[in-house]
């Protein structure tokens, strides 16, 4: 009789016997205290009738002391047997379930939300390519506008020699001035040497080998005709070739990173900017364009250089990274300003007769070294676009065109396979190299201690003394380019036979 009295004290939510019972006087329900003020702290609401509840509507049911301490509280009837032990374990499978469905409910509505947050983002993605490619348009149309305006221009004047209306301003002047001053030469002497500190030295370099090869561009068209090497970045390449792309390559991967497709002919020159994420290419489709990174991060084309008329043999970029000079077999060279893609001035000299082959700038900025095809080296001042001087005395076309860091030396080689080292204080050849067979390239590491020259194979000079420190011969066909790696740690080069070689 005791128990059963107990049994009538089960709290109505846990079905356990109420150590603090309190009724609830709106339905009669007993209830242990601390749940059912838990329930209505959180609800305000009867958990049995979902009437309105509060604290006020509970009634404590006072019980004896001996009570709540002696009586061993009995399981409820239901509880009691197989059959109430099972009910109670389906039971918590019940609200197992129930709980899992609400937490798949949960899941599947934060997936609807992030599918819909995905789209929103490749539509955005979408507008901003289409915006991207309707700029590239416009600064293409305004490119050939200009071209059309220049050539109009041309054909109304007698004048040979044909400039940009704006031409060169005084702010650009300027800042060409004071990037040469950055770049003086005390400033100079000490970038070097501290470079010659760290440059591979010529019994390193006897030892190099071939350390890798990989076949690149197209075998219809076979051939890589030019590279260049990221100043920042090691172990970016880019290649130019005869099948009109250009590859950019990672030498640690050894993978392609991504192909430029744009020109209609073969690629003669390719350059990475050392700051700034852009690459230039120059074609003898007549045409030089500047590379940027698009929506999705693969290089697509800026902006169209197309005031030539001949083909583009070369770029070159100045020191302060925001102007570049194009060349052109048209016996033209043109000086960009790369913020805006304009042609500052198209340089045009009623003296020169036949087109350039090679172009680069002096490393202070203000001279710039171009080839011409009747074998003469043309020396101008930048800033009023003069030609101050000519270097003649090959007997071959000038194939190979460099400043050495040290702002003294030019080298240049021809398809006669003959090197000249010309010293620009004394304005004379002070060493020739007769190496007897075509050359088609010539570099300077950047401390100037190293020389290679490109033809049949890659040679390596140093250059004091001008000794030969090595000989590559692991290319089949002749060698196109070729460049030194960072502290001549190792060297890059192309050639006919459609392979990008390393050796170190």
């Amino acid at each position: 009789r005791h128990a059963l009295r107990l049994c009538g004290m089960a709290c109505a939510i846990s079905g356990e016997i109420a150590v603090d019972p309190v009724v609830s006087l709106k339905s009669g329900h007993l209830f242990e205290r601390r749940l059912i003020e838990k329930q209505l702290k959180a609800t305000g609401r009867c958990p049995i009738t979902d009437q309105d509840l509060t604290k006020e509507d509970l009634l404590s049911v006072k019980m004896h002391q001996n009570q709540k301490s002696n009586v061993v509280k009995p399981r409820l009837a239901s509880a009691a047997g197989i059959p109430g032990i099972l009910k109670s374990l389906q039971d918590e499978w019940d609200a197992l379930m129930l709980e899992t469905y609400t937490l798949k409910k949960h899941l599947a509505d934060v997936r609807q939300e992030l599918a819909y947050a995905l789209y929103q983002k490749d539509a955005a993605c979408r507008v901003i390519a289409r915006l991207i490619k309707e700029r590239d348009q416009a600064r293409a149309a305004l490119s050939d506008v200009q071209s059309n305006m220049e050539k109009a221009v041309g054909k109304s004047g007698a004048s040979m020699e044909v400039e940009d209306e704006k031409g060169i301003s005084a702010e650009i002047k300027r800042k060409m001035e004071a990037t040469a001053l950055k770049l003086s030469n005390k400033a100079r002497k000490t970038k070097v040497k501290g470079l010659q500190l760290t440059v591979a030295k010529p019994d390193a370099i006897a030892k190099y080998d071939q350390l890798s090869s990989h076949p690149l561009h197209s075998t219809t068209r076979a051939g890589i005709l030019c590279l260049d090497l990221h100043p920042k970045s090691k172990d970016m390449v880019i290649t130019g070739g005869a099948d009109s792309t250009a590859i950019i390559f990672n030498r640690k991967t050894g993978k392609k990173m991504d192909t430029l497709k744009y020109h209609k002919k073969k690629i003669n020159d390719v350059l990475f900017h050392p700051t700034s994420n852009m690459v230039f290419t120059a074609s003898s489709d007549n045409t030089a364009v500047i590379w940027s990174p698009g929506a999705k991060g693969k290089f697509q084309k800026q902006s169209v250089l197309a005031d030539h008329t001949g083909d583009v043999v070369g770029c070159t970029l100045h020191p302060c990274g925001d102007y570049m000079v194009t060349a052109s077999s048209d016996a033209s060279w043109c000086f960009w300003d790369l913020e805006t893609s304009t042609c500052k001035a198209k340089v045009e000299k009623s003296e020169i007769k036949m087109g350039y082959t090679q172009v680069t700038f002096h490393p202070d900025g203000l001279i710039l070294g171009g080839a011409t095809a009747d074998n003469t080296i043309r020396i101008f001042d930048v800033s009023n676009q003069k030609n101050v001087r000519d270097f003649k005395g090959h007997k071959g076309t000038v194939t190979g065109l460099a400043f050495s860091e040290n702002g003294y030396y030019l080298g240049s080689a021809d398809d006669a396979g003959v090197v000249k080292m010309w010293d620009l204080r004394k304005l004379k050849v002070f060493h020739e190299i007769d190496v007897g067979k075509p050359l088609t390239d010539l570099a300077f590491d950047l401390s100037g201690t190293y020389m290679l020259v490109t033809g049949p194979d890659v040679k390596v000079y140093s250059v004091k003394g001008f000794s030969l420190v090595k000989t590559f011969e692991q290319h089949q066909k002749t060698v196109t380019s070729a460049k030194f790696g960072r502290d001549a740690s190792f060297i890059a080069s192309t050639s006919k036979d459609r392979n990008l070689k390393f050796f170190g």
